[in-house]
């Protein structure tokens, strides 16, 4: 859970690097939440004509900028623009090849987004 409110505390911090175990635990953690409120919406009733539930959907506002900051972040950590999110624009293609740059390997030193995280600095400033 520390690793879900790390990004959380950084949620508009769209410089520096995050480590994969950052991202994905982060990712992890949102998935059940977000499972969780689905399910609360739709035991509540509050499910809105369109399928959504009111508790999913301002979930889902609430941790838009911090999802969009740890992923360039973690772009950043592979040596990559954070501009390469919009390859997610791309039906089907972008999404894998986006789950692809997300997963690789960090660079082993510093880079121009700053320091290698898993040698102590959790983020440049």
């Amino acid at each position: 859970m520390n690793w879900y409110l790390e990004v959380l505390k950084n949620y508009a911090q769209f410089e520096g690097r995050a480590r994969r175990k950052e991202y994905w635990m982060f990712i992890l953690i949102h998935i059940i939440i977000a499972i969780a409120l689905s399910i609360v919406d739709q035991a509540a009733g509050l499910m809105v004509a369109s399928g959504t539930g009111v508790l999913s959907a301002l979930y889902s506002v609430g941790v838009l900028v911090p999802s969009l900051a740890v992923a360039v972040r973690r772009l950043h950590d592979t040596g990559r623009s954070g501009w390469w999110l919009l390859l997610g624009l791309i039906p089907c293609l972008g999404a894998l090849v986006l789950i692809f740059f997300l997963a690789q390997d960090g660079e082993a030193g510093a880079n121009v987004h700053g320091p290698n995280p898993k040698l102590g600095a959790t983020h440049a400033v």
